[in-house]
């Protein structure tokens, strides 16, 4: 079985009746990998995949959000956001400037200003669910992964929660 969406196209189901759909697309100066996966074809409808793309069309303003939610954890020692920022000076040390945009003297709104966003990953079997919808990977250098920052998305847009996923 297949099901046809206007913005996503085909999406085959898979011999597990799952489907996934990718695609690289440009934001700002970096390339993004948006995918969309379910386990189960028949728990997507055509609401959720509607609401998928307008996710994806409007992936500026979601990055921004994101970017809020990260910014307004700072102030809490305790959050994952702030551990990130204390494991990126701990393990890059002077090296770190090196990977930020704009040095302003606050570290924590620097690296999240120099924050790459590397993935999102729209899971569309979620819709109005608790579990998120949408995560957004972040990480400060490209090229080493290992240790990000994961934004999850309500339905809605709004963010549920960030998580560090080093």
């Amino acid at each position: 079985m297949a099901i046809e969406h206007d913005y996503f196209g085909l999406l085959e189901s898979g011999p597990d009746g799952s489907i996934f759909w990718s695609e690289e697309i440009e934001f700002g100066d970096q390339t993004v990998t948006v995918d969309l996966t379910a386990p189960d074809q028949d728990d997507v409808s055509a609401a959720a995949l509607d609401l998928a793309a307008a996710m994806v069309s409007s992936i500026e303003d979601i990055d921004a959000r994101a970017r809020r939610a990260m910014l307004a954890e700072v102030d809490d020692r305790t959050s994952e956001v702030t551990e990130f920022v204390l494991q990126q000076q701990d393990g890059l040390g002077d090296e770190i400037e090196n990977l930020l945009v704009d040095i302003s003297g606050d570290i924590h709104v620097d690296v999240i200003r120099s924050l790459s966003l590397m993935s999102m990953t729209i899971l569309a079997d979620e819709l109005g669910g608790e579990d998120p919808f949408a995560v957004l990977e972040y990480a400060l250098d490209p090229d080493a992964t290992d240790e990000v920052l994961l934004v999850n998305l309500a339905t809605d847009g709004q963010v549920l929660s960030v998580t560090s996923a080093d």
